[in-house]
């Protein structure tokens, strides 16, 4: 178990130093604060459009996130010849491959945890074409960042700490603390005589996006056993799209009593039960947190699946 924790970490700790984890951490929330900045004039719904938006750009960049810190985590250590010297030791390859993915999992908690504080604040300064732009939240925002990157610059030139790393840690306190102040001390107004308020029902969705980059991360783990990165994306780009797509290819025909779209509908994850944005626009968010435990263990059925693929591919890997 020891040895677990010691690959699952120090995995963890190499995604989070990549430089590219950093420029993508801060690139998609600062996206998703600028959705929020722009007059739309879309009827009255604006903050709907811009619900939307932001959670689109979460999952789009958690999908980047997943792919490039899996190949990173396990095609470049098989290349460079990591791997092997760790299994030298009395590790075994399924244990090496399951600590690589608990590190994988938890860079990607990190990165949809400060996305989601983005969509959070998003959904309380978008505004309607009464309304105005919420210079105050995003001056207090973009401090936030501001402060994480001189903070981590400091200890970087000072203390001879890694810089991506601790500004990653930085922009976890320093965001959720913007975010607080955001939220207890300034206002919005939506429309005439309205305040805006933060729509907390993203914060499930939220949860179920994170979900179902837990399965991308699953998948592009078990194609890093074999591929490259650029083969990895490629792979998990076509199986995202096919799985937006996967009731209507696969699920009329599934019930119509189709073996073959049956087989399909099962192996292919329908990502549009992880996607319950238009259940927000409609108006239908009550939700029910019954449903996210049953998408939990829908996730960690399938991210299963995949791991036993991937560890089936990776014994059978030439290392040497």
């Amino acid at each position: 178990m020891r040895q677990f924790r010691n690959i699952a970490f120090n995995a963890f700790m190499e995604l989070i130093r990549q430089p590219i984890f950093l420029l993508l951490m801060t690139g998609s929330v600062l996206f998703e604060i600028f959705l929020a900045v722009p007059y739309y004039f879309a009827f009255g719904d604006e903050p709907k459009l811009v619900e939307n938006s932001v959670l689109a750009v979460m999952l789009l960049s958690g999908l980047f996130g997943a792919v490039m810190s899996a190949s990173s985590s396990l095609a470049r250590e098989i290349r460079s010849g990591t791997a092997l010297a760790v299994l030298s030791k009395p590790v075994g390859r399924s244990q090496f491959l399951l600590a690589k993915f608990a590190g994988l999992a938890a860079a990607l908690t990190v990165l949809t945890y400060v996305n989601m504080i983005g969509v959070l604040l998003a959904s309380r300064m978008a505004f309607d074409a009464y309304g105005k732009t919420d210079l105050p939240a995003i001056s207090i925002f973009g401090g936030g960042i501001l402060l994480a990157y001189m903070l981590a610059g400091f200890s970087n030139f000072f203390l001879r700490r890694p810089f991506v790393s601790d500004a990653v840690f930085a922009m976890l306190v320093f965001t959720t603390l913007a975010a607080f102040l955001v939220f207890q001390f300034t206002r919005q107004m939506e429309s005439l005589g309205t305040l805006a308020t933060v729509n907390w029902n993203l914060l499930p969705a939220g949860i179920l996006i994170l979900f179902a980059l837990w399965i991308l991360a699953a998948v592009a783990l078990a194609c890093s056993t074999r591929f490259d990165t650029i083969p990895t994306l490629a792979i998990c780009s076509a199986i995202f799209l096919v799985g937006l797509m996967s009731d209507y290819f696969f699920g009329i025909r599934a019930q119509a009593g189709n073996l073959w779209a049956s087989a399909l509908y099962s192996v292919i994850p329908n990502w549009q039960l992880f996607w319950l944005a238009d259940a927000i626009e409609t108006g239908k968010s009550t939700f029910q947190w019954a449903y996210v435990v049953k998408a939990f263990a829908y996730a960690v059925c399938y991210a299963g699946a995949a791991l036993a693929v991937g560890t089936a591919l990776f014994e059978e890997r030439e290392l040497s």
